[in-house]
């Protein structure tokens, strides 16, 4: 099974500016809460369970998330599940506040990872599209798979991992994901201040919506059934011509 991490739920934003004798910090702080504020004003209080169901009775629609799972033989034949947008926010700390504007629960992994230097957002805004596939859709047999495995075997076909950011973009920008639904983004780990190799995971235990971490070592064991966020290349090669691509075993 997949190795999350239960950690307490901080949706507070890190300290990381001294507050000592200067008045700077803190209108820094007040511009950008202003900022995201206002870009959120009517979005508040989304990722709440009351507001994930009663965004689901209304759409009253079928996620492509839980479409009947099929080979892929190339990421060029795998449509696009979901287009979000990207650079919206001017830094991580205003992404953090984001979520927390929107009551999105944030697990203890994940607001480290979003705080820590190597998690950056793109400066220029861009739309990507994203696709979900399993490993037992990718061609692995076994129960479960190590997730070096996995992303060998996606950039084999064509996926391209995941920038940081999708994490918790994605969290923002799918509202109505379904309970139980717990997708992995497919992405290069972060190190956390002890030393953890940790991805994001986008999630709907049924109590709210939330953005969690899990293990993102090389050799952490997956369970095969569970999804993966990957981007879709449009310079993908269709799977008329990587047949020999196919043909090596997982």
């Amino acid at each position: 099974m997949n190795r999350i991490f239960q950690q307490k739920v901080d949706c507070r934003a890190p300290q990381t500016l001294s507050m000592r004798g200067h008045c700077g910090p803190r209108l820094v702080i007040a511009v950008l809460g202003a900022t995201f504020i206002l870009q959120l004003s009517e979005a508040s209080a989304q990722c709440s369970a009351r507001d994930v169901l009663q965004n689901q009775l209304k759409l009253q629609r079928s996620h492509s998330a839980s479409a009947p799972r099929v080979l892929v033989r190339s990421a060029a034949d795998v449509p696009a599940w979901k287009t979000i947008t990207l650079g919206s926010f001017a830094n991580a700390f205003a992404l953090q506040g984001a979520l927390n504007a929107t009551g999105c629960g944030i697990g203890g992994l994940a607001a480290e990872i979003l705080a820590r230097p190597a998690f950056v957002v793109s400066s220029t805004r861009k739309e990507v599209e994203l696709v979900i596939v399993s490993a037992v859709e990718l061609g692995f047999s076994t129960d479960f798979v190590t997730l070096a495995a996995i992303y060998a075997r996606a950039k084999e076909l064509g996926f391209w991992l995941a920038a940081a950011e999708i994490g918790p973009q994605l969290r923002l920008q799918y509202f109505d994901q379904p309970i139980g639904e717990f997708l992995i983004i497919g992405m290069e780990p972060i190190t956390t201040w002890n030393g953890e190799q940790v991805i994001l995971n986008v999630a709907n235990g049924g109590a709210g919506l939330i953005l969690i971490g899990q293990d993102g070592r090389v050799d952490a064991e997956i369970s095969a059934t569970s999804r993966f966020v990957f981007v879709r290349s449009d310079q993908a090669v269709p799977a008329d011509q990587i047949e020999e691509a196919v043909a090596l075993p997982p």
